[in-house]
């Protein structure tokens, strides 16, 4: 059976990562669950994470949603996107890596299915974050757009 795809929940899972990268020099999340209700993304970390500092996510998350940020897809040669991004999950057998982007605030490659533009996403709201063994924890929902 073929994965499902959330696109407002995925986009929002790119912009997330961004934020987290920028805010605290993080790689994106090792592991996501995108569902339509709730979900969750786990980052390698070294420590919880404060009610202040998820204020900040939360702000910078939407701030980045509101810009309003076309949502695009490109092909890159597989020599590029060695180049540019960690490939240790792309499958073998890849010749060239699907990009998506938002706007000028991420770039990410990427199979799933996402928004055309991020004022389709709504409102971000992380709902839970744990930090054990490790391992940083956010869960998230979206408000309707």
């Amino acid at each position: 059976m073929a994965k499902e795809y959330q696109p407002r929940m995925h986009s929002a899972e790119h912009i997330l990562n961004q934020v987290m990268v920028r805010k605290f020099g993080c790689d994106r999340c090792f592991s996501a669950h995108i569902n339509k209700k709730k979900s969750k993304c786990d980052y390698r970390f070294d420590r919880a994470i404060s009610e202040q500092e998820v204020s900040e996510i939360e702000s910078s998350v939407n701030e980045a949603i509101a810009s309003n940020l076309e949502v695009t897809e490109q092909m890159i040669s597989l020599e590029e996107a060695g180049a540019r991004f960690n490939l240790t999950r792309l499958p073998e057998g890849v010749t060239s890596v699907r990009v998506i982007n938002i706007g000028d605030f991420d770039a990410c490659p990427c199979i799933g299915d996402h928004v055309e533009n991020s004022n389709e996403i709504g409102v971000f709201q992380m709902v839970s974050h744990d930090f054990e063994d490790g391992v940083l924890r956010i869960r998230y929902k979206l408000s309707q757009p």
